[in-house]
């Protein structure tokens, strides 16, 4: 069926392009973000990739009460508004708060919903006030036919600017499973969907007090989503995968970048000729 296409800056979801929404996990200090935000442009640039920079300024659902959250809502949307202005790209964050989507608004052009809060109304609403891009992150508890009842939330406040994400859903107890069946089922409802391919390779509270995960299926599972019909990937990326604050068991190492997208622009051309 016909895709709606979503525009953010210059870039179009839902065309023949893979847009790549990538950064660091968490924002753990201007110099380690601008960093990251120079190699992967540098990247992206070479491989013709249409590119939005992504970090939060606060992870509010850590597991543990120590694990590092970031440097605050003030603080982090300086620093990104700084590298939106200076590489001239588009950023994106997630919001944990109704009251957030106002304060982001003015800097981010995506406003991201985390997993866990996707069928928060209140947070829903709010974002969807801004007419900003919402990214919807479909929860792990969650069927992809449900999707429609969220989408819907965002559709009644007038805004048709919706990306979904597609992040793995509960196995057991301790780990996620990725059913691809979700990206053809989610875009009947017309809208991009977009698969997360470093929280789909999680295993939620493996540790007792972070969350670990496979990072090896990282590739396989993002090529077999490309060829499914994603419309885009969302990839966390890492300089020092081992010292990350968070999520250092699935970030993906900028060394391995520029090969692991150029496979997947491989497996995008091979969908738009068989899909």
């Amino acid at each position: 069926m016909a895709i709606n296409k979503v525009q953010v800056a210059n870039i179009i979801f839902g065309d023949n392009s893979i847009p790549f929404i990538g950064g660091p996990c968490v924002i753990e200090s201007r110099d380690h973000c601008f960093g990251m935000a120079e190699q992967i442009t540098e990247v992206v640039t070479r491989l013709n990739i249409p590119f939005i920079f992504k970090s939060s300024f606060d992870k509010a659902n850590r597991t543990s009460i120590s694990s590092f959250r970031g440097n605050g809502i003030e603080e982090g949307l300086k620093i990104l508004e700084e590298i939106k202005n200076n590489f001239n790209i588009p950023v994106t964050t997630d919001i944990h708060l109704p009251e957030h989507a106002k304060e982001v608004c003015d800097v981010v052009d995506i406003i991201q919903i985390p997993a866990f809060l996707c069928r928060q109304t209140d947070l829903l609403i709010a974002a969807a006030k801004t007419g900003k891009v919402i990214n919807i992150k479909k929860g792990q508890f969650l069927s992809p036919y449900k999707v429609g009842n969220i989408i819907k939330k965002v559709q009644d406040v007038g805004n048709n600017n919706i990306l979904i994400t597609e992040r793995g859903n509960t196995f057991g107890f301790d780990s996620l499973v990725t059913d691809l069946r979700s990206i053809p089922i989610m875009r009947k409802f017309g809208y991009p969907v977009i698969f997360d391919a470093t929280h789909s390779a999680q295993i939620p509270g493996n540790h007792e007090k972070t969350t670990s995960g496979n990072r090896e299926f990282i590739p396989s599972q993002t090529f077999s989503a490309v060829s499914s019909g994603a419309d885009g990937i969302f990839m966390e990326v890492h300089d020092d995968i081992e010292n990350a604050y968070s999520d250092a068991s699935t970030q993906w190492p900028i060394s391995k970048l520029e090969k692991t997208l150029k496979s997947i622009l491989a497996f995008r051309e091979t969908y738009l000729k068989h899909g």
